[in-house]
C-alpha cells in the first residue's frame, strides 16, 4: 500500500490556486478537465517532494462547503516556521494558531481547511512577535 494524495473540494479555483501555490509555496504538478463531469482536479505537491500530493477538486457547477475542518488537516514539514509565518502574515494569510513554541502552527485555506505547519528538526528557539500572539478565530 502507498500513500497517493488528499483531495479538497474547493470553491473558487484560482483562488484555491493562489492560496496553495502562490502563498504557501506548493508547485502545480498535473491539472485534469473533465468536460462530461464537469470539475477539475488540479495535484499540488511541495517543492521537491511529489510523494504527497493535494488534489484540488473544483466542480464547476456552484456548491457550498460546509465545515471545512471536518476531515482533519492537511499538514506540511517547513524549513522555518518563523519566516514561512511571517511571509503569509504579509501577505494577508491569518495565522489562527501562532508558532508561540517553535513548532507548530496553523493556518487556513480560502475554503476553511485547515493546515498545520511543523518546524523541521528541533522546535525554534521561542521568540516574539509569535511568543505572545493569541490564537485567531478556530484551526
Amino acid at each position: 500500500m502507498k500513500y497517493l494524495h488528499t483531495m479538497v473540494r474547493v470553491s473558487d479555483l484560482e483562488g484555491s490556486l493562489d492560496f496553495y501555490c502562490t502563498k504557501l509555496g506548493l508547485v502545480e504538478l498535473r491539472r485534469y478537465d473533465e468536460p462530461k463531469g464537469r470539475f477539475t482536479n488540479v495535484f499540488l505537491a511541495a517543492p521537491g517532494d511529489e510523494s504527497a500530493q493535494v488534489e484540488l477538486t473544483y466542480n464547476w457547477d456552484p456548491e457550498d462547503y460546509p465545515g471545512g475542518r471536518n476531515f482533519g488537516h492537511l499538514a506540511y514539514q517547513v524549513e522555518d516556521i518563523y519566516g514561512l509565518c511571517q511571509r503569509l502574515l504579509d501577505q494577508g494569510v491569518t495565522i489562527n494558531r501562532p508558532p508561540r513554541d517553535g513548532r507548530m502552527a496553523f493556518i487556513r485555506s480560502p475554503d476553511g481547511i485547515s493546515i498545520e505547519l511543523l518546524q523541521k528538526g528541533e522546535s525554534l528557539a521561542p521568540a516574539e512577535p509569535w511568543l505572545s500572539m493569541p490564537n485567531t478565530g478556530s484551526w
